[in-house]
């Protein structure tokens, strides 16, 4: 579905990433690792079109996203950031409806189709009770399963999140990366940044791990996330063990 070949930048003579290559197929979850400072916000950026100043290649279903105009980028693609504050009392309802405006524009008055999308979109993640509710006044779980009703709400397929649970509590948490894992089963693809390497070993398909601005390594999450890979990235002395309950990351002490 994405494929980033030789990608390089820098702000100015800062160089933030060298050469990145790889790609993510359809109903890929792929946990983006690495140390603050790596350049993984960066490649989202660039990924999502943001940064223009970049050498390589990024194609989204074949297509160079230079080419692609704004409204078939979200078409496609959508982002759900790790802070989303407003400055203005959006219900729960307008704030997911506000994914669909690439079909309409964005100051024309919702159609009953793209009300029926939202609502939709609310079910699938539970929170349809929420509709009537401003924006601001839900928790940080909550607001992010807002976020990602208005991704789907959106019908893209790919999903890019920048380190979207920051700020969640374990249970949210939990409950958020299951549903993404969910969604991944029902055909959409999650590309995923995170600090937590447990994140990369419950949840996600494939790892992306990020080193001074280069992959230093990317594949299948079970053959490439090793203990000698995070004591590499993160200079800790990390092992894995397998429990019952799956493979799980930990710090010799």
């Amino acid at each position: 579905m994405i494929r980033v070949s030789d990608l390089s930048f820098a702000y100015g003579s800062r160089q933030i990433l060298r050469d990145v290559t790889f790609s993510v197929n359809k109903g890929d979850f792929l946990a983006v690792l690495g140390p603050n400072g790596v350049g993984k916000s960066t490649l989202f950026r660039c990924i999502l079109g943001i940064l223009k100043g970049y050498s390589g290649l990024i194609t989204v279903n074949g297509r160079d996203i230079r080419e692609m105009s704004r409204r078939e980028m979200a078409a496609c693609m959508s982002y759900i950031p790790q802070n989303h504050g407003t400055a203005f009392a959006y219900s729960v309802l307008d704030t997911v409806l506000m994914g669909t405006t690439h079909e309409v524009g964005t100051f024309s008055s919702p159609k009953a189709s793209q009300v029926r999308l939202a609502k939709d979109a609310l079910e699938q993640v539970g929170i349809a009770d929420l509709a009537e509710r401003k924006f601001t006044q839900l928790s940080g779980g909550e607001q992010q399963l807002v976020m990602i009703a208005r991704a789907l709400s959106q019908q893209a397929e790919l999903l890019m999140m920048d380190e979207p649970t920051a700020s969640l509590d374990y249970g949210n948490r939990e409950k958020f990366l299951t549903l993404l894992k969910a969604l991944t089963h029902s055909g959409y693809t999650v590309i995923l940044s995170t600090h937590d390497p447990q994140h990369a070993l419950s949840y996600s398909s494939s790892v992306l791990a990020m080193h001074k601005g280069t992959v230093e390594a990317c594949g299948n999450t079970a053959d490439v996330l090793t203990a000698d890979l995070l004591q590499k990235l993160y200079g800790i002395p990390a092992v894995i063990v397998d429990s019952d309950y799956g493979k799980l990351a930990a710090v010799q002490h």
